[in-house]
């Protein structure tokens, strides 16, 4: 071989190993965007992740009962017997109803008396209020479809255990009952709590007549009477699941049921003056007549 012909083949080797080289270090640079693409992707899901979780455990609230211990629920809050409820009588801690200005104009749904309830799910004072009302009403008519739910796990007494109107209908030959759950308590993606039923305009009338305050729950009984907040403190009910409330109802020398039963005898009297009475033998029972003394007087 040549010196020419060697230094050729030296010549070559040495162009191939420069363009490997050059190969090697465009394929690291072209694969360095791939890298950086997969690590800011890697972090964004992280994020989200944790945003999630944040998310489920600031909503996350008790597990409701199996349909057949719901209904059972449903079925002793709905039926607590008179003797139980002549017992406790105006009970105790329970605040009385505000009565509606003097003149008040008849305030009626379908020929019918009008109780109104608007709350929301997530209200602790909502949550209080509902089991009252519903053993109230249960004395003049029959519901169907009640649900159980709790409040806000983060509001103050949080996860209460209780009843909601959403979903529910209700029958009476004496008054109307419309029960209007304006809220769940689960929050939406843009941190409020989800939206269930919006106020007819009726509705939204004399929520804003009769309820200056804005409070919720807003219970309105006819021309009579109003309850704006609860009628007694949730705490009560703290740290206790339905079936214990409901259980409760049954034993008048309870806590619960000297506040739940002593407002639902408070909602009766006061729903008795909307019937003339009726039924009698509800609006004449030793309960209910003890609970009007406690209510102020109406035009």
């Amino acid at each position: 071989m040549t010196n020419r012909t060697a230094q050729k083949k030296r010549s070559q080797a040495q162009a191939k190993g420069k363009g490997s080289g050059a190969g090697r270090r465009q394929a690291q640079r072209s694969g360095r965007p791939g890298l950086a693409t997969f690590a800011i992707v890697a972090v964004v899901l992280v994020v989200l992740g944790m945003v999630g979780l944040s998310l489920y455990n600031h909503v996350k609230t008790p597990s409701t009962p199996g349909t057949g211990a719901a209904e059972k629920v449903t079925q002793d809050v709905t039926s607590v017997p008179a003797t139980v409820l002549d017992s406790v009588g105006a009970g105790s801690g329970v605040s009385a109803p505000k009565p509606l200005p003097p003149g008040t104009p008849p305030i009626e749904s379908g020929g019918k008396p009008l109780v109104l309830y608007i709350g929301a799910e997530y209200c602790p004072y909502c949550a209080a209020e509902r089991w009252a009302t519903v053993v109230a009403l249960s004395r003049f008519g029959d519901f169907s479809g009640l649900g159980l739910t709790t409040s806000s796990s983060t509001d103050i007494f949080p996860s209460t255990r209780t009843l909601t109107f959403y979903g529910s209908s209700y029958t009476s030959d004496v008054i109307t009952f419309e029960g209007v759950e304006t809220q769940s308590n689960r929050l939406s993606a843009t941190g409020s709590y989800e939206s269930l039923q919006t106020p007819t305009p009726q509705q939204q009338q004399l929520f804003s007549t009769y309820n200056s305050s804005g409070g919720i729950p807003f219970l309105l009984i006819g021309n009579k009477y109003m309850i704006s907040g609860s009628s007694f403190q949730p705490d009560v009910l703290q740290g206790k699941s339905w079936q214990e409330i409901a259980t409760a109802l049954k034993d008048p020398s309870s806590e619960i049921a000297k506040q739940v039963l002593g407002a639902a005898n408070t909602i009766t009297a006061a729903i008795c003056t909307l019937t003339n009475g009726q039924p009698s033998d509800v609006c004449t029972s030793s309960g209910v007549t003890a609970a009007a003394s406690t209510l102020p007087p109406t035009s």
